[in-house]
C-alpha cells in the first residue's frame, strides 16, 4: 500500500518543537501495517521553502525515511477541467498534483486535513482513497482490531481533583492559557467528562458550564446578547480512530437539552493542527465562527451553536439532535447481535454494560450506517428511523422491543461492488470485512444498499411487540423498512416517554 502525504503532515512530523500524538499515532500505524511513507517531488519544493529552518534542515536529513515520487503523473481532461475550476494559485495547483497520483492509480491513498482537497476529491469520484487523519486512523483500527493499542476506552465523568494535571495531554493548554494549572486547580471539586487509554494516559477531555442572562461578555466582539448558554470550556480530543470527537459532542449537545440552553459557545485558538481539526469538527456539527475573545493569553476565535429547537432536512447535523415531525417515519429490525454495538446508550436492563465499554469506532459516532434488502429503499435526508431490536432470549411477542430513533443523512443504492460497499460500510458499521463480503454475496440479484443516519435518542420506556400492536403502532414484526403513519409515530412518542422537545412541527 502506497501512501502519499500531504505537506503539512509531513511537515507536522518532523517540525522540532511541536509533536502531536495524531501524527505519531498516524506513523505507528503506517509502521505496523507496512505502508510506504510517499513524498510527492512539489511537497519537498514547498518544506525547502517553509519558514521554520530546523523543520527545512531536519526534513531534508530524514528524507530517506519516506519515498520521494520519481515522477509524476501526466494531466488528463479530468485533471484538466479541475485545474480550470479551483486553481488560483501555487498552492491549488500542487495539491491537484497530490490528488492526480491518486486519480491515476499510481498512489493508494492520499492524507491530507485540506477540506478543499477533499472537495476536489468528491468532484473526481475518489473520495474513498483520500482520508483525514481521524477518518484513516478509524479505518486501521476498524480493520485491525488485533494491533490495536487501547483495550479500553471509557467515557467518565470525573472531578478534576483526581485528573492527573501533568499528563502530556495538557501541555497544549498551559501553553495557550496563563495560568492554566491555577484554573485547573481550582476546579478541583467540579466535574469535567474524560476518556483515557489503558496505560492511564488521557485521550479526551471535556468541560462544560451553564451561563445564565446575567454573564459578563464585555471581552467578546461583538457583543453577546443574553440568553441562557451552555460553554464549552475545555475541549480537547487526541484523534486515535475511535469517533471520540463525535462521541463528546453528543455530551455536549445531551448537557444542552439538559439544562434548556438556548446557545451554545466556545472560545478556540488557532495555532495547530488539532486546535483547526477540532474547528472543522464544530463547524460540521452547526457552529459557526461569531467573533473574538481578548484574553492575557491573546485573541481566541469565537464560535457559537444556535440550540433553539429547529430541524435542518437537508443536513440534520447542522441542527441536531432536533428533526422534524413533517418528514416520513419507518420502522426497522435490527438482530440482538448487533443492535448495541450499533447504539451503546440504548443498551437494556438484560445486557451488560461492562461488554459494551466504547472501545470501538461504531460504537461511538453520532453519524452511523445501516445495511438493507428492504423492498423499501426511496428514503431521504430527514427521514425518521424507528430501530426495533428483534427477539432476545424469549418469546418475540415480550423481547423484541423499540429502542431508538434515528434521522437519515443520505442513502446509497446504486453500489457497484464489494470494495466500494466495503469502502462504505467500514469506518461506521458494526460488520467485518469477511461479515461485509458475507452480505454482499448474500445474493447477487439483490445487492445490499446503505443508508447513512444519526443516532438521536433512546426511549427512555421501551415497547415490546405486544404493545406495539395492542396500541396499533404496527400490525406486525417489520421487516425491512415498514412505513409508520403519523399517527403510530405520535403514539409511539407518547407512550415510550419521548422527549417532545426533539420533535419540531414544521413545515
Amino acid at each position: 500500500m502506497r501512501i502519499l502525504l500531504d505537506t503539512n503532515i509531513i511537515i507536522h512530523r518532523e517540525a522540532s518543537k511541536v509533536v502531536q500524538k495524531e501524527i505519531g499515532t498516524l506513523f505507528y500505524w503506517f509502521d505496523r501495517l507496512h505502508y510506504e511513507k510517499c513524498v510527492h517531488p512539489l511537497s519537498l519544493d514547498e518544506i525547502k521553502k517553509y519558514r521554520d529552518a530546523s523543520v527545512v534542515e531536519t526534513m531534508e536529513a530524514k528524507i530517506k525515511n519516506y519515498v520521494l515520487l520519481k515522477t509524476q503523473a501526466p494531466d488528463t481532461l479530468p485533471i484538466k477541467k479541475l485545474r480550470e475550476k479551483y486553481d488560483k494559485d501555487e498552492n491549488d495547483s500542487i495539491d491537484t498534483s497530490l490528488l492526480n497520483e491518486v486519480f491515476s492509480g499510481r498512489i493508494d491513498l492520499l492524507i491530507t486535513e485540506d477540506r478543499k482537497i477533499h472537495r476536489k476529491a468528491a468532484e473526481l469520484g475518489i473520495s474513498v482513497r483520500v482520508f483525514t487523519i481521524d477518518v484513516f486512523l478509524e479505518k486501521v483500527v476498524a480493520e485491525n482490531p488485533e494491533l490495536v493499542e487501547y483495550k479500553v476506552l471509557a467515557v467518565r465523568k470525573e472531578h478534576f481533583g483526581k485528573i492527573d494535571i501533568n499528563d502530556p495531554f495538557f501541555e497544549s493548554f498551559k501553553n495557550d492559557y496563563a495560568g492554566f494549572d491555577k484554573w485547573f486547580n481550582k476546579k478541583a471539586d467540579e466535574i469535567a467528562y474524560v476518556c483515557n487509554a489503558d496505560d492511564g494516559h488521557t485521550l479526551a477531555f471535556l468541560f462544560v458550564k451553564v451561563e445564565d442572562q446575567s454573564e459578563n461578555y464585555s471581552d467578546i466582539t461583538p457583543p453577546f446578547i443574553p440568553k441562557q448558554r451552555l460553554k464549552i470550556g475545555t475541549f480537547k480530543v487526541v484523534s486515535n480512530g475511535y469517533k471520540l470527537g463525535e462521541r463528546f459532542l453528543k455530551i455536549v449537545f445531551d448537557n444542552a437539552l439538559l439544562f434548556n440552553v438556548e446557545e451554545i459557545y466556545v472560545t478556540i485558538f488557532n495555532k495547530t493542527e488539532d486546535q483547526e481539526r477540532l474547528i472543522h469538527l464544530l463547524l460540521d456539527w452547526g457552529f459557526h465562527f461569531h467573533g473574538h475573545k481578548n484574553s492575557a493569553s491573546g485573541e481566541e476565535l469565537v464560535f457559537v451553536r444556535d440550540f433553539t429547537p429547529t430541524a435542518n432536512i437537508n443536513n440534520p447535523c447542522l441542527t441536531y439532535p432536533y428533526f422534524s415531525n413533517q418528514r416520513r417515519k419507518f420502522i426497522v429490525p435490527i438482530y440482538p447481535e448487533y443492535h448495541t454495538e450499533l447504539f451503546p446508550d440504548s443498551i437494556l436492563r438484560t445486557e451488560s454494560p461492562k461488554d459494551y465499554i466504547e472501545n470501538r469506532p461504531n460504537r461511538n459516532a453520532i453519524s452511523k450506517i445501516y445495511i438493507s434488502r428492504s423492498i423499501e429503499r426511496n428514503l431521504s435526508a430527514g427521514d425518521i428511523v424507528v430501530f426495533y431490536r428483534t427477539q432476545f432470549n424469549g418469546p418475540a411477542f415480550y423481547t423484541s422491543v423499540a429502542t431508538t430513533i434515528g434521522v437519515v443523512q443520505s442513502i446509497k443504492t446504486n453500489i457497484g461492488s464489494l470494495e466500494e460497499f466495503v469502502q462504505l460500510c467500514r469506518k461506521r458499521s458494526v460488520f467485518t470485512d469477511d461479515e461485509l463480503a458475507s452480505h454482499w454475496n448474500y445474493n447477487a440479484r439483490n445487492h445490499p444498499f446503505v443508508v447513512n443516519f444519526l443516532y438521536v435518542y433512546s426511549f427512555p420506556r421501551r415497547l415490546n411487540l405486544k404493545s406495539l400492536t395492542e396500541l396499533g403502532i404496527i400490525g406486525q414484526a417489520p421487516r425491512g423498512f415498514e412505513p409508520l403513519t403519523d399517527i403510530a409515530f405520535q403514539k409511539l412518542l407518547e407512550n415510550s416517554n419521548a422527549d417532545k422537545r426533539l420533535v419540531i412541527h414544521q413545515t
